[in-house]
């Protein structure tokens, strides 16, 4: 009986100059584990209030964008009736806009247009030196890459709150004193779909010269100041339709992003914790063995 006893209280092994305590990993472990706990929960806090704040600008975004499809609207009447002829449209020199914003945080909305600008360049009816203007600095870093080449004109700060149709106006002002040449505008934008989708759409403006030879205005004897005043007042009207709506659809995916990163932090919290539950639960089990075995040993 005795020598189990002296048994008992000696060591299994005997310790090692410099070596941590019994139960140090742990403790670490679990220390590890709550600053993660508390930075998960700050993000969560985070997200959560980016997604209030995304839900009330979309309410403000969805209203402006029902006003500005109104100016599309005007557009689309115009241009069909003043279909220009039929050309061979192989190798045509279009002036591509695309709208983006500065601000990220919202899915892949920005990367959206850039691949379908990009795959518009590959097609056979557009020219490889095709002029290409973006709208907003998260399209312009990705399109830099790809097509540093024909990169004319770059907008920043445009669409921070509801864009307006001045905004339209000056960049619409811009391009013209520029003196891009082009056949054609093809403005690329992400269009609202629903509350849970978008997708990247195309609308194509009639320029100047596309306008004189169509047959709905031949017919009518107009000067030169009318046509051009028109086409920039037609392409300032579809550039506003597209900055309202691309704005809706940006803060909609951008409430869609912090509402999946919410869920995500409240799961993660729920796996931390219960894994820094059983950590201390396992701290507290050891302590309980040594505690029972030093009083055996007594």
């Amino acid at each position: 009986m005795l020598a189990r006893r002296t048994l008992a209280r000696l060591p299994s092994q005997a310790p090692v100059a410099g070596a941590a305590p019994a139960g140090a990993r742990n403790m670490a472990t679990l220390r590890e584990i709550e600053l993660r706990l508390k930075s998960v929960r700050n993000i969560e806090k985070i997200t959560k209030s980016m997604k209030m704040i995304a839900s009330t600008r979309l309410a403000k975004a969805q209203r402006a964008m029902q006003a500005g499809k109104q100016y599309g609207v005007a557009n689309n009447e115009i241009f069909s009736n003043t279909a220009p002829e039929s050309v061979d449209a192989a190798g045509k020199r279009k002036l591509f806009i695309v709208i983006s914003s500065d601000k990220g945080l919202c899915g892949g909305i920005h990367s959206s247009v850039t691949k379908y600008t990009r795959a518009a360049y590959k097609r056979d009816d557009v020219a490889d030196d095709s002029p290409l203007v973006v709208i907003g600095d998260k399209s312009k870093a990705q399109l830099s890459r790809a097509l540093p080449q024909n990169i004319e004109l770059t907008f920043n700060q445009i669409g921070r709150d509801i864009p307006t149709f001045a905004d339209a106006a000056s960049v619409t002002d811009l391009i013209y004193k520029s003196g891009v040449k082009y056949d054609s505008v093809v403005i690329v934008y992400n269009r609202f779909v629903s509350a849970i989708s978008f997708e990247s759409h195309a609308v194509e403006v009639q320029t100047e010269i596309s306008l004189k030879d169509a047959p709905g205005f031949k017919a009518y004897e107009m000067e030169d100041d009318v046509t051009k005043d028109l086409s920039e007042f037609a392409l300032a009207n579809a550039l506003f339709a597209a900055l309202v709506e691309s704005h809706a659809a940006e803060q909609n995916a951008r409430r869609n992003a912090m509402e999946n990163a919410s869920k995500n932090a409240s799961e993660m919290i729920g796996r931390l914790q219960m894994q820094y539950n059983r950590g201390r639960q396992a701290v507290i089990t050891n302590e309980l063995i040594d505690i029972i075995t030093g009083a055996s040993a007594l």
